[in-house]
């Protein structure tokens, strides 16, 4: 006798297990925002950049079954809009000068 899925014996486990690359991406970003909070706003955005750098990444690699809520459009258009936005904020936040 075989065990039902694990959608089925604890759909709110799974649904959580799913999201679990959105979860990963959001704990980097509070971190950044963080930094930012308490005045390292440079390294801050930085932070900010990189998780969108590696949320591009999970996008990338992840199946559409497990990459949960970062799959908005398609996977070449979330990828490029992910990276793209992460580079330049982490570009920008090295390119101002200190002051």
């Amino acid at each position: 006798m075989s065990r039902p899925p694990l959608y089925v014996r604890r759909p709110f486990l799974a649904g959580l297990l799913r999201q679990l690359p959105l979860l990963a991406v959001l704990v980097v970003v509070a971190i950044g925002l963080l930094l930012v909070t308490f005045e390292h706003w440079r390294w801050g955005l930085v932070v900010l950049g990189t998780s969108l750098v590696g949320a591009a990444l999970l996008r990338l690699l992840l199946p559409v079954r497990r990459v949960g809520f970062l799959a908005v459009r398609s996977r070449a258009v979330d990828v490029v809009l992910l990276a793209g936005a992460g580079i330049t904020l982490a570009a920008v936040a090295l390119a101002i000068p200190a002051t």
